[in-house]
């Protein structure tokens, strides 16, 4: 009889147990990155401890390098709830926008102290934004600073005339057609192919895009021009938001904040090691010559200037804020 009862006991156990496994709530996440990448890998931190805080109830499943909605889909999927997280570059949405290209004006903030200071002005008028188009803002992770990849040297901004250039948002396609390249849009999962076949041959990215790409089987210089630090922002769709509880949505806040937290840490880390794999797969790697500073300063200006008018007074309190700072 005892052994019967703990037979039965161990059965329902087993069963409680799938059906508690039956009934976690599978979230899919969109990103745009290889499985590498610190950003997925920083996504993949921030799933795990989600699961952990709601003890299973809320499963997170990545899904890297555009494979489950391409990079300039997942903010839209998020929005009409094809998925109910995901991660986007916001200044690729800048057309819709102008506050969401905050962080991809040049020069503005070109540090990882001034891009912070940047996020924490910039963050309160992008959670309202985000809010009127159906999505919650959860938390932003920086790039390391931009540089300039090409075929050959790079002495000014006149050596880019007519040179294919790959650009993933306003700014990038701005820059080029101001340097007199040809600004051709390409997706992070799509450049290593648009390398290889031509249709690209020069871009301004981190060192994080050239390592991912393997850009050094087809370009040989990096130039240092620290021109900005763009964010990756994770967010939610606001109806998948509400479906949760009070403490769900707690455990979501924290782990938000540790993955910002981890994420910049990570991405301050190994700015300096990517450069170091670039040079030891035979690239050069040098500063921006002085021609080519005044030369980027000047577009940098222009850039301002556009920026500012086209974002008009939320954009200015941005700026102003963040100057404060």
């Amino acid at each position: 009889m005892l052994r019967c009862t703990r037979r039965l006991a161990l059965a329902t156990a087993a069963w409680i147990g799938v059906v508690g496994a039956a009934s976690a709530e599978r979230w899919d996440m969109p990103l745009a990155y290889p499985e590498t990448n610190f950003h997925t890998e920083n996504a993949k931190k921030f799933a795990a401890c989600v699961k952990d805080g709601t003890k299973g109830a809320i499963e997170i499943v990545t899904h890297a390098n555009g494979s489950l909605f391409k990079g300039n889909d997942i903010k839209r999927a998020v929005q009409t709830g094809q998925a109910p997280i995901g991660e986007r570059l916001l200044s690729a949405h800048e057309n819709e926008n102008p506050l969401f290209g905050y962080d991809a004006v040049p020069f503005l903030a070109s540090s990882y102290e001034a891009s912070e200071k940047l996020w924490k002005a910039a963050k309160p008028k992008l959670e309202a934004l985000l809010d009127k188009q159906n999505l919650v803002l959860l938390y932003s992770v920086p790039w390391p600073p931009q540089g300039i990849y090409t075929k050959k040297p790079l002495q000014s901004a006149a050596d880019m005339k007519g040179v294919k250039f790959r650009s993933y948002n306003a700014a990038t396609a701005r820059m080029a057609e101001l340097m007199g390249a040809i600004p051709v849009q390409i997706e992070a999962a799509e450049l290593t192919q648009a390398l290889a076949t031509g249709v690209v041959e020069s871009f301004i990215s981190s060192g994080s895009t050239g390592y991912d790409s393997k850009v050094w089987e087809q370009l040989k210089y990096w130039y240092d021009t620290q021109a900005w630090l763009p964010r990756n922002t994770v967010f939610v769709n606001k109806a998948a938001w509400n479906g949760l509880t009070p403490e769900q949505q707690k455990v979501f806040r924290d782990c938000a904040a540790k993955a910002e937290a981890e994420g910049t840490a990570r991405s301050k880390e190994l700015a300096g090691w990517y450069i170091e794999q670039l040079k030891a797969k035979g690239m050069t790697i040098e500063p921006a010559s002085p021609q080519l500073k005044a030369d980027l300063a000047k577009i940098g200006e222009i850039m301002t200037n556009d920026w500012l008018a086209k974002a008009g007074e939320d954009g200015k309190a941005i700026v102003e804020a963040f100057r404060k700072m």
